[in-house]
């Protein structure tokens, strides 16, 4: 069982590390879904990984992926949990819910990043994933 403190304590490990797509190394390299698979695998929750993707999307890939990989789908996600969020009308990027902000592989700035979970990005959030084992 893990807890969404020690969720978003991995997480946070990962800050800085460059984007890159299809990334899953914390410090060479992580895109969204390798930050989320990343966090999943140090913790020993999943040892699920799909890679082939594009790098935007319009069907339900995510959530597809993410079922099978074991995590539970979830309309609200809170601190530790995965939030699915939507980019130009289509859910297209996952970050890790901090509980007052979000921690996730962003493009645009070049790296994984925190901040604060503003009136947009709450906008933005379509639904959620816990992590298998993740204690609520």
């Amino acid at each position: 069982m893990v807890s969404p403190d020690l969720i978003v304590e991995t997480a946070r490990l990962a800050l800085g590390t460059p984007f890159r797509h299809q990334g899953r190394q914390v410090g060479r390299g992580l895109d969204c879904a390798g930050l989320v698979l990343w966090v999943g695998w140090q913790l020993g929750v999943t040892c699920y990984d799909q890679t082939g993707y594009p790098r935007s999307f319009s069907d339900n890939r995510l959530l597809l992926a993410a079922e099978d990989a074991g995590f539970c789908k979830i309309k609200t996600p809170g601190r530790g949990d995965v939030a699915c969020l939507q980019i130009g009308g289509a859910l297209q990027h996952l970050a890790i819910h901090t509980g007052n902000g979000l921690i996730h592989a962003c493009e645009r700035a070049g790296r994984v990043v925190e901040h604060r979970l503003d009136a947009h990005w709450r906008r933005s959030i379509l639904c959620g994933f816990h992590y298998p084992g993740n204690v609520q």
